[in-house]
């Protein structure tokens, strides 16, 4: 019912929202350096992570009361989907191109991060010891590491997902491959998160109506963000986040390629190790279609989240 009641929001809303946005003139730009296909679709709609964010809180909050723990799940959601939405905003309806400054961004990043991460430690419930994959019944606690690698979880796998936002339906169909595995997983091992993990599925599916080649909107940072921050959270609120390099690949791949690209660039003097970064742009450049990147990707994750099930 979640799934059901989620795809419907975000269905009704597309056409509601879509013209929304049109008339604040909240437009993509596209980078001139990218791939020159992707012109064209300067102009185009963009903060649509609104459609995502509305499904997801009004589906979960029917199912708040008696679900108690999907609220750190939200919270981490709209946290970052908050984030995304002033970058966006700042961007697109105020005109500066910047957004918000990068350490500001890093900053709400840390402080979502921390609250999120004072209620793992306050619960009382164990969620730091990390289920260790392939190895069933055996948990891991990393003491006092466990802290770093929860920041740097969280922040890589936010800002992972906003790397593969680049293509028409790229991230969305990704995640929504993510979301699906967590609402098996969680229905599995009877953990209550399903309520919410049911509407990110729904709404990603609903989104990708309006998100699949050719886009007439985009989610933006407001949904990018959102969805990084609802893996993220969903892998600690199931003690798996030692699964996100398996179910969540794509997304490392992607902030990888950037990180190597960099460093080549400095270190070989102006050389590249791609064509371009993220890895979506250097595949498009190999001369593969949006579609077929956006299926390869969604394909290797659903291979990978079937790997990770096993796992369990």
């Amino acid at each position: 019912m979640p799934i059901l009641i989620s795809f419907g929001l975000s269905a009704v809303l597309g056409p509601v929202v879509i013209p929304l946005l049109r008339r604040l003139k909240a437009g993509q730009t596209v980078r001139e350096d990218g791939p020159k296909a992707h012109l064209k679709k300067s102009g185009t709609p963009t903060m649509g992570g609104i459609l995502i964010l509305l499904s997801v809180s009004v589906t979960s909050a029917l199912y708040a009361k008696q679900c108690p723990r999907i609220m750190p799940v939200l919270f981490l959601t709209l946290g970052f989907g908050m984030i995304g939405f002033l970058d966006d905003y700042i961007k697109v309806v105020l005109r500066r191109s910047m957004g918000l400054r990068a350490w500001q961004k890093m900053l709400l990043q840390i402080i979502v991060t921390g609250v999120f991460a004072r209620y793992l430690y306050g619960s009382g419930e164990a969620l730091l010891m990390l289920r260790i994959p392939f190895v069933k019944g055996y948990y891991v606690d990393f003491g006092w590491l466990n802290l770093p690698l929860l920041f740097g979880a969280v922040i890589g796998t936010v800002n992972g997902v906003n790397f593969t936002d680049g293509l028409d339906g790229l991230a969305a169909s990704v995640t929504v491959m993510v979301a699906t595995f967590f609402t098996v997983a969680a229905v599995g091992t009877g953990t209550e998160i399903v309520p919410v993990t049911c509407a990110v599925t729904g709404a990603l599916l609903g989104f990708l109506l309006f998100n699949v080649y050719p886009a007439s909107i985009f989610m933006g940072d407001t949904g990018s963000l959102a969805l990084g921050g609802f893996v993220a959270a969903c892998a600690y609120m199931m003690r798996m986040p030692l699964f996100l390099p398996i179910v969540g690949f794509i997304y490392l791949a992607e902030v990888l390629s950037v990180i190597i690209q960099v460093l080549y660039f400095k270190i070989s003097g102006g050389r590249r190790i791609f064509k371009m970064a993220p890895l979506h742009h250097h595949f498009e450049l190999c001369g593969w279609k949006e579609t077929k990147v956006a299926a390869v990707f969604s394909i290797v994750t659903a291979l990978l989240c079937l790997l990770a099930l096993l796992g369990l």
